[in-house]
C-alpha cells in the first residue's frame, strides 16, 4: 500500500467512524472517557518507557531545552492527561443543543441544533499530551480524529492512542475502532495527501510553530483553524502595583517559556521604568533569561545592576515579531497606554496580551483597543488555555476571527444544522 492509499484508508475509516460516533449516547461517551482516563494512569510505566525512546530521538534531533520539556511525559503529566479526560466527561454534551428556535408566520417551526463537524485532523509538534486532549475533545463532541504528531513523539502518541482505543472498546460495545487514529508514518508527504481528501476530512487544526502552521495552511484543501504564533505581551502601566507586575511578568515569561501563551515582550511605562526594570531584570537574569532591550531599557539595567555575566543585548526590529519559545524576553520602554496598544497591535500576533494597572480607565482602554483573542487586566497571559478557562482539555487556540477564537473546547468543535417542522407548508 503506497502513501496515498494509506492516507485515503485512514480518512475513509475516520469518516465511517464519525457516523457511528453520532449514534453513541452521552452516557456511553462519558463511560468511554472515564475508562480511558483510568487506563492512562494504569499504563503509565509503558507510556513513560515509550516516551523515553522519543526523548532520545529529540536529543539526537538537537531539540531545544524548551522543546524537550514539551516532549517529556512524567507521572504528573500523565496524571494531568487523565484529569483532563475526566473533566471532559463531566462537561455537558455539546451535541444536540438547541441554539435557536423560531416559528414563522406560516406556522413552520425552525430549530438550529449543534452537530459534530465530522472528521478532524490534528497536526502538532512535540507535546504528546495533545494526543489525549485532542482525542478526548473530538470524541465527546462526536468527531472522529486523525492525529499527526511530530516524528520525535511517534512512540508516545501511538501508545497513548492505543491505550485510549482499547479502553473505549472495553467500556462500550458500540465504540468505533477508528474514532481515534494516529498517522503511522513520519513522512511529511503524508500531510498534503491527507488534507486533499475533502470528501472525507472536514477540518484541520495545526498546533505548533509558525512554520508548521503556515505549511499546513498553504497545502490544505480543507478548512484550517490556526494561530501562526504567540507573540504575547505584558504592559506595566504607570499606575501598576509593581510587586504584582513583577509576579505577573515573571510568571508569563518563566513558568513555561516553551508554550504559545508565554510572554515574549515586556512593555514598561516610562514613568516606572527606572524603578521596575532593575527589579524584574534581577529576577529574570537569575533564571538565565536573555533580555533584548531597547536603548532606554539597556541604560537603566546597565546603571542599576551588576550584569557582567547577564545576558543583555540590543533588540532588533525583527525581535519584536518573534515567538522565542525560550528564555528570551524583549523589553521596551513606552510612553503611556496609547503607545503600548499601538506596539501590540503592530507587532503582536493577536494571541494574548495583558495590562498591569490600578487605573480602571487605562485598563478599559487597553481591553477595548488591543485586538487579540484574549486580553487580560492584572493577570498572566499564561491563562489562555482551555483547562484554565474551564473548558476541560483544550483542542487548540485560534487567532482567526472567523469561527472559533481563543481557547477551543467542546463547543468550538461543533457545527450546526437547521431542522424544519411543518404541517404541509409550501412556498408561494
Amino acid at each position: 500500500m503506497n502513501l496515498t492509499e494509506q492516507m485515503k484508508q485512514l480518512a475513509k475509516q475516520a469518516k465511517a467512524a464519525s457516523r457511528e460516533l453520532a449514534k453513541l449516547t452521552t452516557a456511553e461517551k462519558n463511560a468511554c472517557l472515564l475508562a480511558m482516563a483510568t487506563a492512562l494512569e494504569q499504563n503509565a510505566a509503558a507510556i513513560k518507557a515509550a516516551n523515553a525512546l522519543d526523548m532520545e530521538v529529540g536529543a539526537k534531533l538537537n531539540l531545544s531545552a524548551a522543546m524537550l520539556d514539551r516532549l517529556k511525559l512524567d507521572d504528573k503529566r500523565i496524571s494531568s492527561m487523565a484529569k483532563g479526560l475526566r473533566e471532559v466527561a463531566a462537561l455537558p454534551d455539546p451535541v444536540g443543543r438547541i441554539l435557536d428556535e423560531r416559528i414563522r408566520p406560516n406556522g413552520l417551526k425552525l430549530q438550529k441544533i449543534s452537530t459534530p463537524i465530522g472528521v478532524v485532523v490534528i497536526i502538532y509538534e512535540s507535546r504528546p499530551n495533545v494526543t489525549a486532549d485532542a482525542a478526548s475533545l473530538c470524541f465527546k463532541s462526536g468527531n472522529a480524529t486523525i492525529l499527526r504528531g511530530g516524528k520525535e513523539a511517534l512512540n508516545s502518541n501511538q501508545i497513548i492512542a492505543k491505550t485510549m482505543i482499547d479502553a473505549g472498546k472495553a467500556a462500550c460495545q458500540g465504540f468505533p475502532e477508528h474514532a481515534i487514529q494516529v498517522v503511522p508514518t513520519p513522512a511529511r508527504e503524508a500531510i498534503p495527501i491527507l488534507l486533499s481528501l475533502t470528501q472525507y476530512v472536514d477540518l484541520c487544526m495545526p498546533r505548533g510553530g509558525e512554520s508548521l502552521i503556515r505549511a499546513v495552511a498553504d497545502c490544505s484543501k480543507v478548512p484550517v483553524i490556526k494561530h501562526y504564533k504567540g507573540v504575547c505581551h505584558v504592559f506595566v502601566d504607570a499606575d501598576a502595583d509593581l510587586k504584582m507586575a513583577e509576579e505577573i511578568v515573571f510568571n508569563a515569561k518563566v513558568q513555561r517559556p516553551g508554550v504559545c501563551n508565554a510572554a515574549e515582550t515586556l512593555l514598561v511605562d516610562i514613568t516606572v521604568a527606572e524603578n521596575f526594570l532593575p527589579r524584574i531584570g534581577e529576577r529574570l537574569f537569575a533564571k538565565h533569561v536573555e533580555i533584548r532591550g531597547d536603548e532606554a531599557t539597556r541604560a537603566v539595567l546597565n546603571a542599576k545592576l551588576k550584569i557582567q555575566n547577564a545576558k543583555l543585548r540590543a533588540v532588533s526590529e525583527q525581535d519584536w515579531f518573534t515567538e522565542y519559545n525560550d528564555y528570551i524576553l524583549n523589553i521596551r520602554v513606552v510612553d503611556g497606554v496609547r503607545a503600548a496598544v499601538d506596539h501590540i497591535n503592530f507587532y503582536g500576533s493577536a494571541h494574548s496580551d495583558s495590562i498591569v494597572t490600578n487605573n480602571e480607565a487605562h485598563a478599559k482602554q487597553f481591553l477595548a483597543e488591543v485586538d487579540s483573542a484574549a486580553v487580560y487586566w492584572n493577570a498572566s497571559t499564561r491563562f489562555t488555555d482551555g483547562g484554565e478557562f474551564g473548558m476541560g482539555a483544550e483542542i487548540g487556540i485560534s487567532t482567526d476571527k472567523i469561527g472559533a477564537r481563543g481557547p477551543m473546547g467542546l463547543d468550538e468543535l461543533t457545527s450546526y444544522k437547521w431542522l424544519g417542522f411543518g404541517t404541509g407548508q409550501v412556498r408561494t
